[in-house]
């Protein structure tokens, strides 16, 4: 194994030493797969860890251990305020070991660390204090029934779903688990959560956090390995009532016909293409700094990254430059180096795709500004990007890159800018920019996309839904709706005699 980074703290030190074992019915168990995957730090390029996978009959035992915590009751029955204090004890613990869970996220994510401590950890644990407070306002109603000559009352409940399937990305480990732990906790149910075989570690050590704040035995599972193993057989088994996965549309189409057998309630939160239109009216400069941070934050590996970028044309020279100079200025370096503006993407193989996106893209014809190449040294680093005059057909326009490229067209008026924006399969999220009341008010509701940030782009908040039109997704995540993707609705009728 190589050395780890010397800024790392004792406790970190100590947890990736640690056999990287499955949560299963509140015991941290062995995984019986027979073969290695390693723990590849991607600032560096070298292994800091190695663990074996779940085999299928780890699968099975956390999904049993799910499906009987669920169905004797050990958490749904425990009162909503009893849930809601452990559930907000989980954020608490989060803060206390907001530095650990950092540095394990930046140790085999490439993250930098400042992005993790000030973003990732404090907004994991916000999403387990947000869903607490629901725990208590999970409520139904009451109606009286339109049918003559009866006395009918009637109600209506909300239930947990059942036991729920969590499958993660790598892009966001520590907040993408909790964006699902903690709506489907504070629902009631119990769950089998498997994070992306490439960065395993900060989701392990929340495991190990979840158990301390009093989570009943079964609650929580976690079980490590591949999608094709580990994530299939959770899709496929019919104990489990629900699945949750984020990642790309190409998995979720294997998702989708693993679980049609049993008809499982299904939310996706899939990829985007999303376009930034600025206008000339914008506020440019403020235009060019968070178009430049929607694509290179987190090296594009964002879900959400602003890849498409469409400026009206009396603006197009200055924000073109801008962003130029916006790439050229980026420092990249590694997770841990305090100076690093941007990290390196998760993988070798994740940076030749890249690479042959933006060389594709060149070939049809794109003018290449800024970047474009594979940085020589360790770690899987990849220059800002940034491409003009890519055509509307061009791969670098219509496919997701997950990489730090943006492309650039121009366009005359508020139509054309509506026409490219929605020229595409995905449908995530948008920005619009401009200082224009009205002309904010149409373009958000013209476009195809499940969020659109005004004179912003990329800025979360729990109480607002995020999921996608199109290719991007079903169902939404954060907030109410988020909350009621874990519950099912009961309708009781009753008949009142005299």
């Amino acid at each position: 194994m190589a050395s780890l980074p010397p800024r790392l703290s004792d406790e970190t030190r100590a947890f990736v030493a640690n056999a990287k074992n499955n949560l299963i019915a509140g015991e941290w168990r062995k995984p019986g797969g027979s073969s290695s995957i390693d723990c590849i730090d991607p600032s560096t390029g070298e292994t800091v860890a190695a663990f074996a996978p779940a085999s299928t009959n780890d699968v099975d035992a956390a999904i049993d251990a799910a499906r009987r915590s669920f169905d004797t009751g050990a958490w749904r029955s425990l009162t909503p305020a009893e849930r809601a204090k452990r559930i907000w004890r989980i954020g608490e613990l989060i803060d206390a070991h907001r530095q650990e869970l950092s540095e394990l996220e930046s140790l085999d994510g490439g993250k930098p660390f400042a992005a993790a401590f000030n973003g990732e950890a404090p907004a994991a644990a916000e999403a387990f204090r947000y869903h607490a407070g629901w725990c208590t306002k999970i409520d139904g109603g009451t109606f009286k029934p339109s049918i003559g000559g009866l006395d009918l009352e009637g109600v209506t409940r909300l239930e947990p779903v059942g036991v729920a399937g969590l499958i993660t990305p790598w892009n966001g480990p520590l907040v993408m688990a909790a964006w699902k732990l903690a709506p489907a906790l504070a629902a009631g149910c119990s769950v089998v959560l498997k994070p992306s075989e490439l960065t395993i570690l900060s989701t392990l050590r929340l495991g190990e956090l979840i158990c301390e704040a009093g989570i009943p035995d079964g609650v929580v599972n976690i079980v490590v390995g591949s999608g094709a193993v580990v994530g299939d057989a959770i899709t496929r088994d019919p104990r489990v009532d629900k699945i949750s996965f984020t990642g790309s549309t190409a998995s979720a189409r294997a998702i989708i016909d693993a679980g049609k057998g049993n008809l499982k309630r299904l939310s996706l939160e899939l990829g985007g293409k999303s376009p930034v239109v600025i206008f000339d009216d914008a506020k440019i400069d403020e235009a060019i700094a968070g178009a430049a941070g929607g694509i290179f934050g987190n090296a594009g590996q964002v879900c959400v990254a602003g890849s498409r970028i469409l400026v009206q044309r009396t603006a197009y020279q200055r924000v073109a430059d801008g962003l130029r100079k916006h790439a050229e200025a980026l420092k990249l370096g590694g997770a841990f180096d305090e100076t690093t503006m941007m990290g390196p993407l998760i993988s070798a193989a994740h940076r030749s795709s890249v690479d042959r996106t933006v060389k594709a893209a060149i070939d049809e014809g794109a003018e290449r500004l800024a970047g474009g190449r594979i940085v020589d040294g360790p770690g899987f680093f990849y220059q800002p990007t940034v491409l003009a005059d890519a055509g509307a057909k061009s791969c670098a326009w219509r496919e997701e890159i997950f990489g730090p490229v943006a492309t650039l067209a121009p366009f005359d008026d508020e139509e054309e800018a509506l026409r490219l924006a929605n020229d595409t399969q995905y449908g995530l999220a948008a920005s619009v920019w401009t200082e224009n009341a009205s002309r904010a008010q149409r373009m958000s509701r013209a476009l195809r996309a499940g969020i659109v940030w005004v004179n912003c782009h990329g800025i979360p908040d729990m109480a607002m839904p995020i999921g996608g039109y199109k290719q991007s997704g079903w169902g939404r995540e954060h907030g109410r709706l988020g909350l009621e993707a874990f519950l099912e609705h009961k309708s009781v009728m009753q008949r009142v005699f005299s």
